[in-house]
């Protein structure tokens, strides 16, 4: 099994993730700790979803609970194989999945393009399997897009942001643009983790690298 000999910040091959569940294993609290509004659909008809991976996604959360225009957030785990997984089993690597932030946001009240901006710049999009000291597959970078305008606008503002990073002296941007996969919705305690914690570990550090206005290509 070649998953012995894989080390955390290497992709499991599928046939070696683990078979996970038909059911979620644990409850899921129903409303925002902060914010007071659902956690899951439905949402309103006036807003739009996105799913970001930044690294550990307890400061994750937070950048995009505090920004006005966005009506709920919520962390859990995508991108990977196991149907269902547990926190446990998403950090022993053998899931594929990645520490994700699911952000409703009302477009009439904060822009994709801005949506956009607090993720380039609260993390350091190049690298790799890694953000900071978090080492393994589940701290990747990733957009994971609901509609076809916010695919064209990630990967614009990618090409934007990587021509600044690399003046800087940054590496390239590693982070990866998909359709939004199926959200596993992460365990009560890890939801809106910073403000039931705000001592808590955060594990965000953006780059100090800003982008122009107009981020699309």
């Amino acid at each position: 099994m070649s998953f012995l000999f894989r080390h955390k910040s290497e992709m499991p091959d599928q046939t070696d993730a683990l078979p996970g569940r038909d059911t979620r294993p644990f409850d899921v609290p129903t409303t925002h700790f902060v914010l007071g509004a659902p956690l899951e659909p439905p949402f309103p008809d006036d807003t739009e979803r996105v799913i970001v991976g930044m690294g550990c996604f307890w400061g994750a959360e937070r950048v995009f609970w505090q920004a006005p225009g966005v009506f709920t957030t919520a962390v859990g785990y995508a991108a990977g194989y196991t149907p269902n997984p547990t926190y446990e089993e998403v950090c022993g690597g053998r899931t594929g999945h990645n520490e994700v932030v699911l952000a409703v946001f009302r477009p009439a009240e904060i822009s994709f393009d801005e949506v956009l901006r607090l993720f380039w710049e609260n993390h350091d999009p190049t690298q790799g399997m890694r953000q900071g000291n978090d080492v393994g597959t589940q701290y990747r970078s990733g957009i994971y897009v609901t509609s076809e305008a916010q695919r064209a606008a990630a990967e614009g503002s990618r090409e934007r942001y990587a021509e600044r990073l690399g003046g800087a002296g940054y590496g390239e941007i590693t982070t990866e643009i998909l359709d939004a996969p199926e959200l596993y919705y992460a365990e009560d305690y890890h939801q809106q983790y910073l403000a039931k914690n705000p001592n808590g570990y955060c594990g965000l550090g953006g780059t100090g690298v800003s982008c122009p206005v107009g981020l699309t290509a």
